[in-house]
Order: C-alpha cells, then sequence, then structure tokens
C-alpha cells in the first residue's frame, strides 16, 4: 500500500510525494546536495544536524547501504528527499537497502515529488524552513508549522551532537582507500576537538602518523592542553558558529600554543577567534563537486562541501591571509596565520564521499607539528 508524505516549506508551497523509511514529522532547514554518489556518508555527517536534505542527483539507494561508509554512529539529516528511490540496491558491499536503513533509524524520507522545482525555488529563494510529514497531511497545518520554525541563525546545534566523553581513535583507511595517504608510523599526538565529526577525518589523521584522543566540543584549552598534544584540530559540526561562544574562547585559548588545523565550523570558529566575522549563505555549499582556487599554487581542487555559513574575508584580521576562493561565488575557503601556526579550510579535505585533490592539507597539517617541535 502507498503511504504518502508532505513536505512544506515556510513560503506556503507544498510537495506531495511517496513516503519511504520511518512515519513521523520533522522539522528542518530544507537544503540541497549536488553529489550524484555518497548519500550514506551524508546522511550520517553531523553536520546535518537540524537540516532535511533533498539530493539533486533522480536515482537515489542504487548502491544500497553499508556500515563501512558511515561518518557517525547514526543517522544525522532530519528528513530525506529524493526524485526516485532503488527499492533493490546492486552492490556486493551492501548490507542494507536505504529504506530498510532508514526506517531503522527513524528517519522520514520522501520521493517522487519534483527535486528539479524544489532546488530551483531553493536557489532563488534561499534555503528555507520546512517540515515532512507523513503523518500531518493537510497543508495550511504544515505551512504554519514550517513557518514556526527558528531556522539556523544563532542556533547553537553542537551540544545535541558532540561525544558525552572523549576516547582514543586509532583505525586508518580501509583497503579500498589505502592509496589516498600513505599509512606512516604513529609518532605524533593529536587532539581533535569534536563538533560534530565525520570519522573520516579521523582516518585521515591517523594515515599521516597521529595517535588520536577526540575531546568534545564542550572541552576548554585546559582540557586539551593538558593532553601535551603535537597539534590540535577543530572539527566540522552544525548549527551557526557564532552561536558557539564556549568553542570560540577554547580556539582563542589555544591560539599561538598549538599548531591548529580546522576543516569547515573548525575553519569558521578559527576565524572567530582571530577576530573576523561570519554570515550565513543564501543556499550554502553541498556536494562533491565545487571547485575551489588555492592562491598559493593556482590549482583548482575539486572539493566536497557542506557549509550554510561562511567567513567574512574582508574582516580578517593583519597577519590572517586568505588562502583558497570558491570559483562558483568568490566566497572565502581558506585561511592561514603563519605566526600563530594555525590555518583552516572550509572545505572537506577527507572527502567521504568526494575527490582527492585536497589531502595534502593534512600532510601539511604534519609538517607544520613536526615544526612546531623543533
Amino acid at each position: 500500500m502507498t503511504r504518502f508524505a508532505k513536505l512544506a516549506l515556510e513560503d506556503g508551497t507544498v510537495y506531495t510525494g511517496r513516503a519511504f523509511g520511518a512515519a513521523g514529522e520533522k522539522p528542518g532547514e530544507v537544503v540541497f546536495n549536488t553529489s550524484m554518489t555518497g548519500y550514506q556518508e551524508i546522511l550520517t555527517d553531523p553536520s546535518y544536524k537540524g537540516q532535511i536534505v533533498t539530493m539533486t542527483y533522480p536515482l537515489i539507494g542504487n548502491y544500497g547501504t553499508t556500515s563501512e561508509d558511515a561518518e557517525s554512529l547514526n543517522v544525522q539529516v532530519e528528513g530525506f528527499i529524493v526524485r526516485e528511490l532503488t527499492k533493490v540496491p546492486s552492490n556486493f558491499r551492501s548490507h542494507r537497502d536505504l529504506e530498510t536503513y532508514l526506517t531503522a533509524s527513524n528517519v522520514v524520507g520522501i520521493e517522487g515529488i519534483d527535486t528539479r522545482s524544489l532546488v530551483r525555488r531553493l536557489r532563488v529563494r534561499g534555503s528555507m524552513s520546512g517540515v515532512l510529514s507523513t503523518t500531518d497531511l493537510d497543508d495550511a497545518s504544515l505551512v504554519a508549522k514550517a513557518k514556526a520554525f527558528p531556522g539556523m541563525e544563532g542556533r547553537d546545534l553542537v551540544k545535541e551532537v558532540v561525544p558525552e566523553k572523549s576516547f582514543a581513535w586509532s583505525k586508518g583507511f580501509g583497503p579500498f582507500a589505502e592509496h589516498v595517504i600513505p599509512n606512516r608510523p604513529r609518532n605524533k599526538r593529536v587532539v581533535a576537538i569534536d563538533y560534530g565529526m565525520k570519522w573520516n577525518i579521523l582516518r585521515c589523521l591517523t594515515q599521516i602518523g597521529c595517535e588520536v584522543t577526540v575531546v568534545p566540543g564542550t572541552a576548554t584549552a585546559r582540557d586539551v592542553l593538558a593532553l601535551d598534544p603535537d597539534g590540535v584540530f577543530l572539527s566540522n559540526g552544525p548549527g551557526d558558529p557564532a552561536a558557539v561562544g564556549y568553542a570560540i574562547q577554547t580556539v582563542k585559548d589555544l591560539l599561538g600554543r598549538k599548531p591548529i588545523f580546522g576543516i569547515c565550523l573548525g575553519h569558521q570558529l578559527l576565524g572567530l577567534a582571530l577576530g573576523a566575522k561570519t554570515f550565513k549563505l543564501k543556499f550554502g555549499h553541498r556536494g562533491a563537486n565545487q571547485p575551489v582556487l588555492n592562491r598559493s599554487t593556482g590549482a583548482v581542487e575539486i572539493t566536497s562541501q557542506n557549509h550554510g555559513f561562511a567567513v567574512d574575508p574582508a574582516t580578517l584580521p593583519a597577519g590572517a591571509v586568505a588562502t583558497h576562493i570558491n570559483l562558483n561565488d568568490q566566497t572565502l575557503e581558506g585561511l592561514r596565520c603563519e605566526s600563530l601556526r594555525a590555518f583552516s579550510v572550509q572545505y572537506h579535505p577527507e572527502s567521504a564521499a568526494g575527490p582527492h585533490d585536497s589531502t595534502y592539507l593534512f600532510e601539511e597539517f604534519r609538517t607544520l607539528m613536526d615544526g612546531a617541535r623543533t
């Protein structure tokens, strides 16, 4: 029997389609991702907390799901929107089909809507609050709920996804990715501050020869320094970076004391700690095909991205240099502060899923740590 679902946006638009996954209702910021593959990594990326994700590629689920491709313990998105769901996957690695995976994770999905129309609306008007429901199918009721959703600005979602306590990580790449970063002897100690971190970041740090201790995003500089690391990593994560005041203060207190490398939210927190400002993008950058200019080499890197906020380059203080620029809209994609031994990028060099153009940044972090100990 066909189950129906509805997606309502705050501007009054309502889409009706077929439900898949769990039954229920969820509000969230409706966003889109342009990746052709990697849907399981997207679903399990904690940076998507508070968001309903639309896939622009029309056929999703054709290779199923596997525990090896998860980027966290749980599915993190609030809801999932696709044009067409593959019922029977074809992949020797698959453990479960996508619908069973979402049902077990209590996540609502909708298929059969015009995702081209939805994505165009989000591009023109910007990301919007929405409600995805299989239980309330009344248009007026759902639109009212969408309008009542608070949105992402000013929201600290980090506390909803951070680990409860610190833990050690020692797992590197599996057989399908061993060629990406050579496995080196583990003779560096890194503290990774987890604001909602993807696991492949930890695998990359392990591959370059780091013993990694993960601490919650609520950790203080004193907590971090007590572990006497060679370097500090600032992870990705969800929500508005300016709302995470405790994390900004921790980064401020660490600046100049240890080498620092940040990715995504970690990049934004580093910028804020240096005195720069952040702003919300109209519809964000989400996909595995974003072109970024490396200003020092002139090379164009194709990158994996997932962010709705950006650092304003006009507010960077003296000593902080813009190192990478997004070629689609000229927004800041990387910065470096040599005097404080800190650098960061807005995109995801660990990919998962996505291209490997930017994995050299992990080696740069190791080099920075080497210099700090000489």
